[in-house]
């Protein structure tokens, strides 16, 4: 680790590699808390923020920390200036346009009914006695199917729309600027684009719940380049939330039998839930663009740098959590930044809840009240921006 000339200036690391953060980020983040939290890091070109007081300054501070990173793959990766990089009343607008659809009424009434139909079909085909891949098998494609009926693409396969999701994400993470990347999310863009424009009659015809349906049928909507966009970033991440966090409480559950049972049998699966998106946070960092000079943690951080928010490292701070490297589903209440703060908040965080929380955990422990996890060191997570498991071997009993 090594400081350029000024000691105003935070130390810059040449030494971290993209390939580390992805593989094993939780021991960089320690050390960083402990020996560096404002790090600039010249392979991921930002400066990054591990203790939690930093990160949610930023995120409830948008005025001088913007969204609009004119640095980020994101907008070559999705081929749209999304609502996730902009701001203030533009941002507002853009997300408000779909916000109908996850509000609160129509989780209960509309989507909480088909979710539950979905999870009891996805489930009831898993074999009992075997052990079975639950990425595969049943998380991946169960946040799929429920997120086809949500943004109104039924026709849609659950392949097809695991596949574009993590194609958007590898894009959106692309800090690399790997060619390649950006060619494979090129191509399911045409896919996407396609399959959205042959929708829109039938939404026109039929107006509902969904946010197709919903933003097409506004009284004043938006751009149809920014609806096609809106519904891509919640392909990019409608389906790994709840997809790595059901993953993710699986794996924290079955590896400590004593809180399984206490959750069976006084209902906590909402706990559970709490803390497995704290352990492992399916969204791990954001960008933000530096508005003016300002100052965090003690060093200048120049206008038109571009800090990064480390969320994932911000669930485990020491100076809020004992132990944070363990699963524990009794440790005191502490809210964490698993799904953001601020204006940026993660629209989808109630659906996630009620998808994992009150629909499919409760409902697979139900039908496999037994199920084990043989050998938890098969298990592998993987991922910087995003993280999850990416398998999970259960034995189905």
């Amino acid at each position: 680790m090594t400081s350029l000339a000024g000691a105003d200036q935070a130390p810059l690391d040449r030494d971290i590699t993209i390939q580390q953060l992805t593989h094993d980020p939780y021991s960089i983040y320690r050390r960083l808390r402990q020996e560096a939290p404002v790090l600039r890091v010249e392979s991921v070109g930002r400066t990054l923020l591990t203790k939690a007081k930093d990160t949610k300054y930023v995120k409830d501070n948008p005025e001088l920390f913007s969204s609009d990173d004119p640095n980020t793959p994101m907008k070559r990766a999705f081929r749209a200036h999304t609502l996730m990089r902009k701001d203030g009343e533009e941002h507002a607008r853009e997300r408000g346009a779909m916000a109908p659809s996850f509000g609160a009424r129509n989780i209960k009434n509309c989507w909480q009914p088909i979710y539950t139909k979905v999870a009891e079909e996805y489930v009831a085909r898993l074999p009992k006695g075997e052990v079975v891949d639950l990425f595969p098998a049943l998380a991946g494609p169960f946040a799929a199917r429920c997120l086809t009926h949500l943004l109104g693409i039924p026709e849609a396969s659950d392949d097809d729309m695991q596949r574009w999701s993590q194609i958007l994400i590898d894009g959106a993470g692309n800090f690399g600027w790997s060619d390649a990347l950006f060619a494979e999310c090129d191509q399911a863009n045409d896919e996407m684009d396609a399959l959205f424009t042959a929708a829109m009659d039938r939404h026109k015809a039929e107006p509902n719940q969904s946010a197709l349906s919903v933003m097409l049928n506004a009284e004043n909507p938006i751009p149809l380049s920014q609806i096609f966009a809106n519904i891509k970033i919640a392909i990019g991440g409608g389906i790994n939330e709840p997809r790595d966090a059901l993953l993710t409480i699986l794996y924290g559950l079955l590896q400590n039998p004593d809180q399984l049972a206490a959750v069976k049998e006084g209902g906590l699966w909402g706990q559970a839930f709490e803390e497995g998106v704290r352990w492992v946070a399916p969204i791990q960092v954001s960008s933000r663009l530096v508005t003016a000079d300002t100052e965090i943690g003690g060093y200048h951080i120049p206008k038109g740098d571009t800090v990064m928010t480390i969320q994932a490292s911000a669930n485990h701070d020491e100076d809020l959590y004992d132990a944070p490297e363990l699963f524990n589903i009794d440790r005191p209440k502490q809210p964490h930044q698993a799904f953001g703060n601020g204006p940026h908040f993660c629209q989808g965080t109630h659906i996630a809840r009620r998808m994992t929380a009150d629909i499919m955990l409760p409902l697979l422990f139900e039908r496999f009240p037994n199920m084990s996890l043989p050998d938890p060191s098969a298990v592998s997570f993987y991922g910087f921006g995003f993280r999850g498991p990416r398998n999970l071997p259960v034995l189905l009993n």
